[in-house]
């Protein structure tokens, strides 16, 4: 579904809603840190746009926010292109196709989706055409498979970011996962932070870790999370574009 320009609201009455859930989500991370005795410095919040205009990745800039997600194309370079200048980090969150690696690989920063050796392969062959380096996690998938959301099983972990690792153009920056729809978020990111561990014996290099959404960004800065990944929390409901 497409909004008209009837249905999208005022500017400045869209810009006031924005920074209101900006402010909680932020205040929410400030808190989840101190729970978790870190430093609220330690945690970068992407506001993930999806679904989205440019207008609100235009605000977000205007707001002080420095790093925006987007999880499919064509939308994510279209929407680059928009907002062409804006001093923003872009974040490719969604499973990434090998036949849309091309597109990805001339804007992305930062790649948190990586699950297969072949995307990888394709990732790297294009971020070298397009004389880039980029920023990658390996996803890890905590649901045993039963959700489809993407992932390398846990104990391919090490092989996946051996290539990484062994790439061109592509940095291991760390690793990234979602918490299952049926399970406690705190068990799984638990299980999460111990792969991180094992991860960080061969890997010292991947520190990052993506984690957490607007449901369970506590849980995440709990087991360690570097990056949470926030649409609805700041933007709320979605608003869909073409």
């Amino acid at each position: 579904m497409t909004e008209s320009p009837s249905e999208l609201p005022d500017p400045a009455a869209r810009r006031d809603q924005i920074a209101v859930g900006l402010q909680q989500t932020q205040q929410r991370i400030a808190a989840a840190c101190a729970a978790a005795e870190r430093d609220p410095a330690e945690v970068t919040l992407i506001v993930v746009t999806k679904t989205r205009p440019a207008s609100d990745v235009a605000i977000l800039a205007r707001l002080g926010v420095t790093d925006v997600g987007e999880n499919r194309e064509p939308e994510a370079s279209r929407k680059h292109a928009e907002c062409d200048g804006l001093p923003l980090t872009w974040h490719f969150i969604g499973q990434l196709q090998r036949n849309k690696t091309g597109k990805v690989a001339r804007y992305a920063d930062m790649v948190h989706s990586l699950d297969r050796p072949e995307v990888v392969a394709a990732l790297d062959g294009a971020a070298e055409r397009a004389e880039r380096t980029i920023s990658a996690l390996v996803q890890v998938d905590l649901s045993g498979g039963a959700e489809g959301r993407g992932g390398v099983a846990p104990e391919q972990l090490p092989s996946l970011c051996q290539q990484v690792a062994d790439s061109e153009q592509l940095r291991l920056a760390g690793i990234m996962a979602v918490a299952p729809l049926q399970e406690d978020p705190a068990a799984a990111f638990d299980r999460l932070a111990q792969l991180r561990e094992s991860v960080l014996v061969d890997f010292p290099m991947a520190q990052l870790l993506s984690a957490g959404m607007s449901g369970d960004l506590e849980q995440a800065v709990q087991a360690g999370a570097t990056h949470v990944r926030v649409g609805s929390a700041v933007l709320g409901e979605r608003h869909y574009v073409r």
